[in-house]
């Protein structure tokens, strides 16, 4: 554990005990792990950190990653089986807010993170055309959506947040990429999301890890001493998500 003397927090010191609800760790369904083994490589190095509890979350993105509860299942099922038994994996998916989302609601096959919660992500280059009727339809079907790393959607980088506040008063937590507190995405990326940060704007944080280069990354990232509370905030609301 980290102690308040040292010059240098690393956020994996902090870590330890929350579930990493965003990664790509079952195998061959998505842009993550390819194989079973890789899958176990990933996981291992989270134990490593301090993380032994996942919810996977694979893509599912219209006819790119076609995936659903029956694909995802297996991918778990291929690697559920060689876990340790301190290891608890669990699964839902990052769904893109597309127009198969909106069958995906409509036929209610959606998988949740816990409880009501919903991954939900947007495309890089712009939100949905129809994102209002999206999220009106998921809350009008008792789900409450969960943002993947908001502070990647470059479209909506400003410096009063106001796209990102009017996506709060529709209902979406934001859930912060680690990796995002490092340059591993861009300087712009970085400055926005301890901006999100610094305004209270961040509900969780998670890996979103692909690959073991990603885990190696995060372990290299560093927390200033007046962040320690916002991100201490995040890994308890976290832990809270899944306490029961």
């Amino acid at each position: 554990m980290f102690s308040i003397f040292k010059k240098k927090i690393y956020l994996i010191d902090l870590l330890e005990g929350i579930t990493d609800f965003h990664n790509h760790i079952l195998p061959g369904i998505d842009d993550g792990a390819k194989t079973a083994e890789e899958s176990l490589e990933l996981i291992q190095a989270f134990s490593d950190i301090g993380i032994k509890s996942f919810v996977a979350t694979p893509h599912v993105i219209g006819e790119y990653y076609p995936n659903t509860p029956e694909t995802i299942s297996r991918g778990y099922n291929k690697v559920v089986e060689n876990l340790d038994d301190d290891i608890k994996l669990n699964y839902s998916a990052e769904y893109m807010m597309d127009q198969n989302f909106i069958d995906i609601i409509d036929k209610k096959e959606i998988l949740t993170i816990t409880e009501n919660k919903v991954l939900v992500e947007m495309s890089y280059f712009q939100p949905p055309l129809n994102l209002n009727e999206i999220l009106f339809k998921l809350q009008n079907n008792s789900y409450s959506p969960i943002l993947a790393h908001p502070e990647r959607y470059a479209f909506y980088h400003s410096k009063d947040l106001k796209k990102y506040k009017e996506l709060k008063t529709r209902g979406c937590d934001f859930q912060l990429n680690m990796l995002s507190l490092s340059g591993h995405y861009g300087v712009g990326i970085q400055k926005t999301a301890y901006h999100l940060l610094e305004s209270n704007m961040v509900d969780f944080i998670c890996s979103d890890a692909h690959k073991l280069d990603h885990i190696q990354k995060i372990k290299e990232i560093k927390i200033l001493k007046k962040h320690l509370p916002h991100i201490e905030n995040l890994i308890e609301r976290n832990k809270r998500l899944f306490s029961n």
